[in-house]
């Protein structure tokens, strides 16, 4: 398989890799501490095409919406300040463009297009087309998937480097299906880059 050609309208998009969603936190992704190699060689293959690498961070205040003591669905994850919020340590994200979202009480959001200007701030820097990876595949991926490709902008996914909540038996598989439905491409890493992924297999 060729490569895909990386240029100067490229970007590398990581959803979410915080402390609490790995394993042990408190809305741990099964496995999600599993992306944190894969999500490494992106950024390594984006730094030495010298492209720019986003990551994108829930940042909640700690009367959050989304958390089940203020009548939302989840526990309470990822207060702006607190250790569960920081980006885990293994990531090489010195130079990343951070992303904030659901910084409000009352606006929860799984995009980080959500609120963010985040395709502003992408289209201003010439920016077209997207690598997703991150946590979680069923929630923030997915929507931050969609809202790019709504955007106008290419989306290539990295399921290697994505791993799903699967509240419900088979949400990983569902969304990822969504999203190739949406119109984007499944990539995989090999020697020679990215490639065109032929099978999604258990990354889900």
């Amino acid at each position: 398989m060729s490569a895909i050609v990386l240029g100067g309208g490229d970007a590398l998009l990581i959803v979410d890799p915080q402390v609490d969603f790995l394993p042990g936190g408190s809305l741990g992704v099964p496995q999600g501490d599993a992306v944190l190699a894969p999500i490494n060689r992106l950024i390594d293959l984006y730094r030495a095409h010298a492209l720019p690498v986003y990551v994108s961070r829930d940042w909640h205040p700690a009367l959050h919406c989304s958390f089940a003591d203020q009548g939302g669905p989840w526990p309470v994850h990822c207060v702006a300040g607190s250790d569960g919020a920081r980006f885990a340590k293994a990531l090489q994200l010195d130079d990343a463009v951070v992303v904030s979202k659901a910084t409000t009480v009352e606006v929860d959001a799984y995009s980080a297009f959500n609120g963010t200007g985040l395709a502003d701030t992408l289209r201003e820097r010439g920016i077209r087309r997207l690598v997703v990876c991150g946590l979680a595949t069923d929630y923030c991926v997915l929507n931050t998937v969609v809202d790019g490709l709504a955007a106008g902008f290419e989306v290539l996914l990295a399921p290697e480097a994505m791993r799903a909540v699967n509240v419900n038996t088979g949400d990983g598989e569902r969304a990822l299906a969504r999203m190739l439905d949406a119109g984007a491409m499944p990539v995989q890493l090999s020697n020679s880059g990215l490639v065109p992924e032929q099978t999604l297999g258990a990354a889900a």
